[in-house]
């Protein structure tokens, strides 16, 4: 069975918002325009646990200034130089936050990269392009993209939602998605049911019809994650979400007093831990461990897996 060392860490920023990385397989990925004094610490320590002077690709869910500042991301950029950046595919008009900014920072970026020799790439995560992409069953191990599959002119349903595969664990970044009819849709999704071990609950864990009890059953991560801001004064998650995710014996992890780190052990072939931090240190609050979905195939071959998720056909009894 292959072996993977996989880490993922939400990252307590001291303010509201998101920030969180993924490492597998030797890629380091940022996800979301985030840098605060109290999180740029701990990203630089993961960076080094990880042993990585740069990053693979920096994801960015939302132009809203929450996932991505204007304040932040040349200080992000810099630190973190990804060589690869993945960015909300709707037009990030003035009353979306600071996109129009952020993408001049990530131009400027680019601009000056190449003068290393090095041109990172900058992709834009449109309809067009999620339609452009392999079927799941050519994809192995490989990232899926989920949305947006229509620019609608709500912002938050134009979020990009992407399942992080290439780990012993696998991790759902949902953006600020808030659609009923996009929970129908991702709940049809039979990777997702398959492989999520973690879930980053969409919109800091809203309660505005997507989360719902269906959405959990089908999806069912066996961790979710909130990004919560100290205090917690916008009331992330709200109770409602909080009851549900007890309903379905889904373990919550928020970053209100801490880091939340969760890390393969053992062979790294799929069982993980997840350690949620005190703040402002690397004293430990809780511990707790699991097996992920896809521990019994991760020593499945190309031909297995495009057997176990190609399209299915249906012929009458």
């Amino acid at each position: 069975m292959r072996s993977i060392r996989t880490r993922f860490r939400a990252y307590y920023l001291g303010t509201s918002g998101s920030s969180f990385s993924y490492f597998a397989d030797g890629r380091f990925t940022m996800i979301e325009g985030r840098l605060t004094a109290d999180s740029r610490p701990s990203v630089e320590r993961e960076m080094e646990i990880c042993g990585v002077e740069e990053a693979a690709s920096l994801h960015i869910t939302s132009w809203d200034s929450d996932h991505c500042n204007k304040y932040e991301l040349s200080d992000l950029l810099n630190l973190t130089r990804p060589r690869l950046i993945e960015c909300p595919g709707y037009n990030p008009l003035k009353d979306y936050g600071h996109g129009e900014d952020c993408l001049a920072m990530i131009a400027e970026y680019r601009s000056r990269r190449r003068n290393t020799g090095f041109v990172p790439t900058i992709r834009h995560i449109t309809p067009t392009y999620i339609q452009g992409l392999n079927h799941a069953s050519a994809l192995a191990f490989n990232d899926m993209f989920y949305n947006p599959y229509h620019i609608v002119q709500n912002a938050n349903d134009n979020s990009t939602v992407k399942l992080f595969r290439g780990g012993s664990f696998n991790v759902l970044s949902l953006g600020d998605v808030e659609d009923s009819l996009i929970s129908a849709r991702l709940r049809r999704c039979r990777i997702l049911k398959s492989e999520t071990d973690v879930m980053i609950l969409a919109h800091h864990g809203a309660d505005n019809g997507f989360t719902t009890k269906n959405f959990l059953r089908h999806v069912d991560p066996t961790v979710a994650i909130c990004s919560s801001n100290y205090d917690n004064m916008y009331d992330h998650p709200r109770q409602e979400i909080r009851d549900l995710l007890f309903e379905e014996d889904i373990d919550l992890k928020t970053t209100k007093t801490g880091d939340v780190i969760i890390q393969s052990i053992g062979d790294h072939t799929g069982a993980y831990e997840v350690v949620n931090l005190k703040a402002k240190s690397t004293e430990i609050s809780s511990r707790v461990s699991f097996v992920s979905k896809k521990a019994h195939i991760l020593d499945a071959n190309a031909d297995s897996l495009r057997q176990r998720y190609g399209v299915r056909r249906r012929y009458p009894r």
